[in-house]
């Protein structure tokens, strides 16, 4: 099952979110071999995504997610849905996170 978090972009700002992988007993797990992917979107049937570049650390087992100023000064201000999913070497994919995305207006350009 799916962590369930909310973040919020500051519209042309750099953004940077880490999630890091526990078992049940709160122990890291290893990503090795474990690419990830995230998007966001304004509806779940909308054709738009915008992109996170998500990066897996396998020593510590943890995902980051970044956009840089540039990118992020080109979404509409808004709320969006997204998640982040771990693809493993044999291609099995696990939902990581999911949520809402709050990208909030920019003023100074």
């Amino acid at each position: 099952m799916a962590i369930k978090t909310n973040i919020t972009i500051d519209q042309g700002t750099d953004v940077s979110y880490t999630f890091n992988i526990k078992d049940s007993t709160s122990n890291t797990i290893g990503l090795e071999g474990y690419t990830a992917k995230s998007q966001f979107r304004k509806y779940y049937t909308s054709s738009k995504a915008y992109m996170f570049d998500a990066v897996v650390n396998p020593v510590d087992g943890s995902v980051t997610l970044t956009a840089s100023s540039t990118y992020t000064s080109k979404i509409p201000a808004g709320r969006y849905l997204f998640d982040c999913e771990l693809i493993s070497a044999s291609n099995i994919v696990t939902r990581l996170v999911e949520g809402i995305v709050t990208v909030t207006a920019q003023v100074t350009r």
